[in-house]
């Protein structure tokens, strides 16, 4: 018997696929590893990578089901610059540290930030700062506030809904997440507006930070 077809779909992320790489095509190396942290489905992995034969995609998630599809995805696609996914929570970056790869010259995250507590944005951004080599790149996309202030009322509306359902998620002020990122030895090169009042973020780690 066939085994079951564990692929997750999702219509934000179809619609946000190509404004993506758009965005992130032309600003990666010519080699080496894009380590993606908290990939949900695996569709952006499956429709990015197959682009991109001259670098490896590693995906990675913490919850059980994005894992399989993920899998799934990766089997569907065929691609053979696909990792299979690991598990990674950026509260435990000593765990994750055992299962990174060496090579990692890209690291991309997409829509993580707001569904998760801000330990999860202290641990990507040092776990950025100590894995990426000089000038590597860390590519960031979501919705975030400007100057304390919301972009839009549906971002308001979006920012109440995520705190009913945790009240540790929220939409987060760009500035503190550039902060963050600075105190990790990583610079925020470019801000990028995006479709539905998201935002894509660049940035490259300082030559001289240890």
């Amino acid at each position: 018997m066939a085994s079951s077809d564990l692929r997750k779909f999702s219509e934000s992320t179809a619609r946000n696929q190509g404004p993506i790489f758009e965005v992130l095509e032309p600003r990666l190396p010519a080699s080496g590893t894009v380590l993606e942290i908290a990939s949900g489905s695996g569709e952006h992995a499956a429709a990015f990578a197959p682009q991109l034969p001259h670098l490896t995609w590693q995906p990675s998630d913490i919850d059980a089901m994005a894992l399989e599809s993920i899998e799934g995805w990766r089997q569907h696609t065929g691609a053979e610059n696909i990792r299979p996914a690991i598990r990674l929570d950026m509260m435990d970056l000593i765990a994750a540290s055992k299962l990174l790869p060496d090579d990692i010259t890209v690291i991309t995250n997409c829509n993580m930030i707001h569904i998760s507590p801000w330990a999860c944005c202290l641990g990507l951004m040092e776990l950025a700062g100590q894995r990426l080599p000089a000038e590597g790149l860390l590519f960031l996309y979501g919705p975030y506030n400007r100057y304390g202030q919301y972009t839009s009322p549906s971002n308001a509306s979006f920012d109440n809904w995520l705190k009913s359902k945790n009240a540790d998620w929220g939409i987060r002020d760009l500035e503190a997440v550039v902060e963050c990122a600075a105190g990790n030895g990583l610079e925020m090169t470019e801000i990028i507006e995006m479709p539905a009042n998201n935002f894509s973020l660049i940035f490259r780690r300082f030559t001289s930070h240890l």
